[in-house]
């Protein structure tokens, strides 16, 4: 990870961010990259500074490189806060980097110091590189499956 920092996203870095998330929604089956409402995404996220954040990866130079978010919900099973963890997403050129490992140790270490006490997140059945990466980390699949319905468009 030589050469870069992890810290907070700010409203600057949205359309870096906006980039990544369509790197990322173009490989996740589910989503769509839409730049329209990843803003509008992000805008939430980075205002809900007491449930939520999203840490970057900033290159030499400050660019963004790598994003990660998440986010604290209440677990009943758990009696207490969960994290939930999304968009860990890493620039195509400095994948194998650790640059995602750091990410995810520092949601992980954010979510812990608010309180959380699991974390959990979804990954793309088809995305074995990422499903390979999070088991190489110790995360462990459940046997819930996620299913959803479209609210409003």
């Amino acid at each position: 990870m030589h050469g870069f920092t992890i810290g907070a996203a700010n409203a600057e870095d949205i359309p870096a961010l906006q980039s990544l998330l369509a790197t990322l929604f173009s490989i996740e089956v589910d989503f769509h990259p839409d730049a329209e409402r990843q803003r509008r995404g992000l805008e939430l996220l980075l205002r809900d500074t007491d449930r939520a954040v999203v840490l970057v990866a900033r290159d030499a130079k400050g660019a963004v490189a790598a994003m990660a978010s998440a986010q604290l919900v209440v677990s009943t099973a758990e009696g207490a806060l969960s994290a939930w963890i999304e968009d860990v997403v890493v620039a195509e050129g400095i994948r194998r980097m650790r640059i995602g490992e750091a990410l995810l140790a520092a949601l992980l270490d954010w979510a812990g110091e608010n309180g959380a006490t699991r974390a959990q997140l979804l990954a793309d059945r088809t995305n074995n590189p990422a499903l390979d990466f999070y088991r190489r980390l110790g995360w462990e699949p459940t046997q819930l499956d996620a299913w959803r319905v479209r609210l409003r468009k």
